[in-house]
């Protein structure tokens, strides 16, 4: 395993700043119904509110509100409905003193979610809908950028690699190459590499363990592997609500490699994994 220390970065979101240098929880708010973890269990704005406050209390400094599905096959929804689900949690939210990242590739969501308090736009389409560069670059918000080839619904169909840790580099590259031409500032800039997202579990492993590659980029690393179905391979054919601890084993080897952000549906457990992460580090 390589240890890679964590960027000595600031990201600023609004009139709030994240240390990078050290692990941040990124909790998952899902606000659909068909989501693979948690479908409809927050899809509402009471329940979307209360269930995002217990993850700041257990640990979350970032909250992940996501408005349409992307697991495998998953359904498309309309931009009206994405933006009615998404913009009343974001106002409710915007009220508490924590960062909201919006999980979504349309730019009318992610400028209706910002005028509405969001701070982040975390997109796993990397910026390739219409008019998505150019709104990114006007927003001038934190942008994550996730490898992922096709949509949801093809996704699975396109895990041919040559090298899967080279071949997302290589993509991933590109996309953010992308950005920066279109005025996106190189400071605002997160990487994702896409677990689950149009590879296998052999891939998604592999991945993992060459994940301190990812740092030849320069720039800030996410690890989104919560509960995905590679994790449950892994652990026997477990199904999403028995992946915590694998998914926290996991998360910790993509921090030891150099992720500076995990997004997680089990926020507590990570938080606590992280607690004594950091205090091996500073003994």
């Amino acid at each position: 395993m390589h240890l890679v220390s964590l960027p000595n970065k600031i990201l600023q979101c609004g009139h709030q700043q994240l240390d990078l240098s050290t692990p941040h929880v990124m909790g998952i708010l899902n606000v659909t119904p068909d989501s693979f973890s948690d479908g409809g269990r927050h899809n509402g704005k009471e329940q979307a509110v209360e269930h995002a406050l217990k993850m700041m209390a257990d640990g979350a400094t970032v909250i992940d509100i996501g408005g349409e599905s992307t697991r495998p096959g998953a359904s498309p929804v309309s931009i009206e409905e994405e933006i009615r689900r998404v913009v009343p949690v974001v106002e409710a939210l915007s009220k508490y003193d924590a960062v909201l990242s919006i999980d979504t590739s349309e730019p009318q969501v992610i400028r209706a979610a910002v005028a509405a308090g969001a701070h982040i736009w975390n997109d796993v389409r990397a910026l390739t809908r219409p008019q998505a560069l150019k709104t990114a670059a006007e927003l001038d918000i934190p942008i994550i950028i996730m490898h992922m080839r096709g949509e949801p619904t093809t996704m699975n169909n396109l895990d041919q690699y040559q090298n899967v840790t080279l071949d997302v580099i290589y993509e991933l590259t590109q996309r953010v190459d992308e950005a920066l031409q279109a005025g996106v500032k190189a400071e605002h800039i997160m990487i994702d590499p896409g677990f689950g997202f149009a590879k296998n579990a052999q891939q998604n492993l592999k991945l993992l363990q060459e994940f301190y590659q990812l740092n030849a980029m320069g720039y800030p690393i996410l690890s989104a592997l919560s509960r995905k179905r590679f994790i449950g391979e892994a652990l026997g054919g477990a199904d999403a609500q028995h992946r915590a601890v694998g998914s926290v084993a996991a998360h910790l080897m993509s921090i030891q490699q150099g992720a500076c952000m995990v997004r997680v549906h089990d926020v507590k457990a990570m938080s606590d994994a992280i607690k004594i992460w950091n205090a091996m580090c500073s003994a």
